[in-house]
């Protein structure tokens, strides 16, 4: 029997990542070592996750089946991506193209599906996409990278992280300081179905604190964001202060959310619009996605500050679609940042991104929380290189729901 060739793409920044992904079944990328084209093939990635997310959403049409009597969008992200897993190989593929695949999951689930996909190997043909150097699967045969729409051997070149140069923008306005704690856990406990997530949280997030929440898939990270930002209705009837107000003594959704910057990943997807680089920031003191208010010369100053900050002001009027995934990354934070909310969350914000691209946006994460009075929470799975969380909560899933502990 014939070797199985299983090879991996480096695709580092490449702003066409998701063109070049739904096209490789094409067959015309990896010609010179595969033909593709009659064989049935399946596509493991985020993107398609969301798609099948999507169709629960919308439609109720639930064509996974994970296993856990829930729908897809309640599960963990190490959850989501073994149903979907299991689902491929239902389908009995020729090949599996794998995304970034150990995005959004924790060392023991990472550990777990590496083992998944090298059983996989022996059999299917794997093509790997990634962006971190450290993500590349032990069977990988050959590691490719695109230069000039064809596909070459990847060679590992050091990368230099350019600083940003200057302090980052002054508010528009210098709000009174929010009372301490900004937000405080009161023996915070939360079931789904009579299923414990959450047990007897206790924990407070003051003013210019820089915090990292972690914890294993399924711990009940999202959780904890959801009851902060105003989404989950588990909020009320706990003792749960949300900037100076205990939950559900009469504040608005709103209110909560225009006291909090926030960005994940799975934002990126929102902005599909071609609005220019300038016109995503100024939006962002008008809490919109695009322009139906004229904004002030002082706002066009600050987000022309951010831009000069972020070495993008000779850009400010490209389409926002057009910049590399840090780039627009870099623009998205810079929008959140602009009226210098009391907090800012940042949910597996580097997801996607390769490695130097990463450091560059870990620097200015810590610019952030070494220049301006807001609070950071940062989440994730994974260490960044060089971020500088001074406090970190960590959740430890037990029978009867997840414990925090601060370090």
């Amino acid at each position: 029997m014939n070797q199985i060739i299983h090879s991996a793409i480096y695709l580092g920044g490449n702003p066409n990542k998701e063109y070049i992904v739904e096209h490789l079944p094409n067959g015309g990328l990896v010609k010179d070592i595969y033909d593709l084209r009659n064989l049935k093939g399946a596509i493991y990635s985020n993107i398609a996750l969301n798609a099948f997310i999507d169709e629960e959403l919308r439609h109720e049409k639930y064509e996974i089946n994970s296993g856990y009597n829930r729908a897809l969008a309640t599960l963990s992200s190490g959850q989501q991506k073994k149903a979907l897993l299991m689902h491929l190989l239902s389908k009995n593929p020729d090949y599996i193209i794998v995304d970034n695949v150990f995005d959004n999951l924790d060392t023991a689930s990472q550990n777990a599906l590496a083992d998944s996909l090298t059983k996989i190997a022996a059999h299917t043909i794997i093509i790997q996409i990634l962006n971190r150097e450290r993500d590349l699967l032990p069977f990988i045969n050959g590691i490719y990278t695109i230069e000039n729409n064809n596909l070459v051997p990847y060679k590992n070149e050091a990368h230099k992280v350019h600083p940003f140069i200057g302090n980052i923008p002054e508010p528009f306005l210098h709000y009174q300081a929010e009372q301490n704690p900004l937000i405080q856990f009161n023996s915070v406990s939360v079931s789904y179905n009579e299923v414990p997530v959450l047990n007897n949280i206790n924990w407070k997030i003051n003013n210019g604190e820089f915090w990292q929440l972690i914890g294993p898939n399924g711990s009940g990270k999202s959780t904890i964001l959801s009851l902060i930002n105003g989404d989950n209705p588990k909020a009320y009837g706990q003792n749960l202060i949300l900037f100076g107000r205990r939950k559900g003594s009469g504040e608005t959704v709103w209110d909560i959310k225009k006291k909090i910057g926030y960005f994940n990943s799975a934002m990126m997807q929102q902005f599909d619009r071609l609005d220019s680089a300038e016109n995503m920031i100024v939006a962002g003191f008008l809490d919109s996605i695009g322009l139906y208010e004229q904004p002030t010369d002082r706002q066009w100053t600050i987000t022309h500050q951010w831009l000069q900050l972020l070495n993008l002001y000779n850009e400010r009027k490209k389409h926002f679609r057009n910049f590399s995934m840090a780039q627009q990354r870099l623009i998205l934070i810079a929008r959140a940042m602009v009226k210098h909310p009391p907090l800012l969350i940042l949910d597996e914000p580097t997801a996607g991104l390769d490695d130097a691209s990463a450091e560059l946006f870990t620097a200015l994460v810590n610019k952030i929380a070494e220049e301006s009075t807001t609070a950071i929470l940062y989440v994730s799975h994974r260490p960044e290189k060089g971020l500088a969380a001074k406090l970190i909560f960590e959740l430890t899933p037990a029978a009867n729901g997840s414990i925090g502990n601060v370090f």
